[in-house]
């Protein structure tokens, strides 16, 4: 098996500290198996993403010494690809529709019972106010929120589930449905504005560009449930997973495309060479 890994931003906002350890990480896991580095633009949220961002992605990991074989991935390209499996899920009655806004979700959330998660991967957990009540029958929806019906999806897909990590607590990860239903809920497989998600793009485009090794942050570790999930639905390959640690600023709080102050383009127009970037995330030069 060739060791296939990949670097996935969003052209949303400046690349930052976080997004150098991360790229670094599968870069250099690559080359220490002889494998190979993909970039991949995951450009779905179209109000958002911006040409300058995309080009500053590529300037700054260009920067750094990281290269990959074109053509470059952009998920904006890729729709034919989200609606095949979408129309696939649809047509077995895993997916309905749900016009529920936020503000629903969190009346409808607002007393939960006791001991029960609130917050899951998505954020608030959705409590199921259309699972039975929408139509799930006919043509597709279009532009419409598409919800993933967990149980019926884990009555065609029976636990346990699996996948190894080899993060910083490397070991075979093993979970079961009880756990997609009370920690997770009916996740968004397709949004109004998108007509994809994140959590059914990065595993089509993960099976699509041969990933064998995902290489993460560590908040992202318990999406993973959901992706060996739609994996195991849509017949692909789980591929390893490496959730490495995350760079956090002086109180500890997790860096986001809002920290402008830790973005790479700042420190490089300040005047800081590859080197300082480094030792900032705590990587020695490749």
């Amino acid at each position: 098996m060739t060791f296939r890994t990949r670097f996935a931003p969003s052209p949303t906002g400046p690349l930052h500290l976080g997004h150098a350890f991360s790229a670094l990480t599968a870069f250099e896991l690559a080359n220490a198996h002889n494998g190979t580095f993909l970039l991949r633009i995951e450009d779905i949220d179209r109000s958002r993403a911006r040409p300058e961002w995309e080009a500053q992605i590529y300037d700054d990991l260009d920067w750094h010494g990281l290269h990959w074989p074109d053509p470059v991935m952009r998920q904006s390209e890729r729709q034919a690809a989200y609606d095949a499996a979408l129309d696939m899920l649809w047509a077995r009655g895993l997916l309905y529709p749900c016009p529920c806004t936020r503000r629903d979700i969190d009346a409808a959330a607002s007393a939960p019972q006791e001991g029960v998660p609130t917050h899951g991967p998505d954020g608030i957990i959705y409590p199921g106010t259309c699972r039975h009540s929408s139509k799930r029958t006919g043509g597709r929806p279009e532009n419409t929120v598409l919800r993933l019906d967990v149980q019926l999806a884990l009555a065609e897909a029976p636990a346990p589930f699996l996948f190894e990590e080899t993060g910083p607590e490397a070991r075979c990860v093993t979970f079961c449905g009880n756990t997609l239903l009370s920690d997770v809920g009916d996740v968004v497989l397709a949004r109004k504005d998108m007509g994809t998600s994140y959590h059914l793009s990065v595993v089509l485009d993960d099976a699509a560009q041969g990933i064998t090794h995902v290489v993460r942050g560590q908040d992202l570790f318990d999406a993973t449930n959901i992706h060996v999930l739609l994996q195991r639905l849509l017949d692909l390959p789980t591929p390893i997973y490496h959730h490495h640690r995350l760079i956090r600023d002086e109180k500890g709080k997790r860096l986001a495309k809002r920290d402008d102050a830790r973005a790479i383009s700042l420190f490089r127009s300040y005047g800081a060479s590859r080197d300082d970037v480094l030792h900032l995330i705590g990587l020695h030069r490749l």
